[in-house]
């Protein structure tokens, strides 16, 4: 979607553009009518309780945050240095990025396999936002950042419980 004001090619269904903050929601969006398409488009993330995100620090060692991961049985956690989200590794970062290494993992810093500067949502983002950048950009998991609040996180799993426990089809 590029931005009238600056021109810059912004990612489709961003409400604002990522290089001048004009607001973009009003074009080509279409209005929600009602049932599941009004759900989806004005419901805003704060509505579906994210999940409290597991954090790490750079240096965390790859099986530490992988046992970490496997207890908590979430599929993904946020890499901060300090107080600065730096990455995100999930499980499909375990598997395309561990996968066939032959040694020293248990002293490779989770750094060197997350991904860095992860797409960031936050509580006035919508349903529609969440759910377009899983699409367009193959993610799973979405951090869900706030002032005063921990970091939490949006998942496939999560947007689903949420449309099947409160959507309503006409």
């Amino acid at each position: 979607m590029t931005c009238p004001d600056c021109g810059h090619d912004n990612i489709g269904g961003v409400d604002a553009c990522d290089h001048c903050g004009q607001d973009l929601r009003s074009i080509d969006i279409p209005t929600p009518r009602s049932g599941l398409q009004r759900t989806i488009m004005e419901t805003p993330l704060r509505d579906l309780s994210p999940a409290t995100a597991l954090t790490v620090a750079p240096d965390d060692p790859v099986f530490k945050v992988v046992r970490l991961m496997r207890e908590r049985r979430q599929g993904s956690v946020l890499v901060f240095d300090g107080a600065e989200l730096v990455g995100i590794f999930t499980e499909r970062d375990a598997l395309n990025r561990l996968t066939g290494r032959d040694s020293g993992v248990d002293r490779l810093p989770v750094r060197e396999v997350m991904t860095r500067d992860p797409k960031v949502l936050h509580d006035e983002d919508t349903l529609a936002c969440a759910m377009h950048c899983m699409a367009v950009g193959n993610y799973r998991h979405i951090p869900v950042l706030g002032p005063g609040k921990p970091p939490r996180f949006i998942s496939v799993r999560g947007v689903l419980r949420y449309l099947n426990e409160h959507a309503r089809i006409p």
